[in-house]
């Protein structure tokens, strides 16, 4: 046993792939088999994700969840942001221009929207709980953006931890909202082709949530929402802790 602990730390990397990719099979095959495609295993995975991370915590105390703990130090490296980003621009590879160019102008305007609705209704929300000062109403506001631009603004403005936390919790309840929601108003709006995936991504902003709700969907359609929604998130982490931050200061006076 000695032997396979000191074999699995030092492979924390190939450790932690080995985990996630039965993670995620198990995932799709609960999708498949209980819930009969109706919700998406990328949700699936989130919520198993999650608990883990809750589970990890509480045994160690520690601040990474499951890469607390020496045999998955691994997922560290694997969840961190080089990882993360290789594959967020990956998804713009599948893109055709000729279609990217149809959301023209509509594609725009669901981008400013996506960014500036959610950041309102966000700072809205964490008003009702009693947060008044400027820097914690700007990281919930962006938090409700995306679970990226929030700790990334809360960084920027020196933001308490808990209040990040709870941007970043705000994001990821938001991706899990999208990613399942996605596949049951899909017919609803639209959402059956790349000028509409684009609109949608640019409006719901969630990288994660969009291309596992369009996967669910139509999986032609995810390289193009994912577009939008990265640029979504991009354009989130410039103006929230910038322009967004100053005027929740102009209004709270603080």
């Amino acid at each position: 046993m000695e032997a396979l602990a000191k074999l699995l730390n030092a492979n924390g990397l190939l450790v932690a792939f080995a985990v996630v990719g039965l993670m995620m099979w198990t995932s799709y095959f609960i999708s498949k088999r209980l819930t009969f495609g109706r919700i998406h295993g990328s949700a699936i995975a989130i919520l198993m994700g999650l608990a883990l991370a809750f589970v990890g915590g509480v045994q160690t105390g520690g601040q990474k969840g499951m890469a607390d703990l020496p045999m998955l130090g691994g997922m560290g490296l694997m969840g961190g942001a080089m990882l993360r980003d290789f594959a967020i621009v990956a998804t713009a590879f599948e893109v055709d221009v000729v279609l990217a160019k149809r959301a023209g102008l509509i594609g725009a305007i669901a981008l400013g929207l996506g960014t500036l609705l959610p950041f309102v209704l966000g700072v809205g929300v964490a008003m009702a709980f009693g947060y008044h000062d400027a820097i914690s109403l700007t990281t919930l506001g962006a938090g409700a953006v995306t679970y990226i631009v929030g700790p990334v603004t809360g960084a920027a403005l020196g933001a308490d931890s808990a209040v990040i936390a709870l941007s970043i919790a705000t994001g990821v309840f938001k991706a899990v909202l999208v990613m399942v929601g996605t596949p049951f108003v899909a017919k609803l709006i639209g959402l059956d082709n790349p000028r509409s995936a684009m609109v949608f991504g640019g409006l719901m902003g969630t990288v994660s949530g969009v291309s596992g709700g369009l996967a669910a969907t139509d999986r032609r359609l995810v390289p193009y929402g994912a577009l939008t929604a990265t640029f979504h998130t991009g354009i989130g982490c410039l103006v929230a802790p910038s322009i967004f931050y100053l005027i929740v200061k102009a209004l709270m006076g603080n």
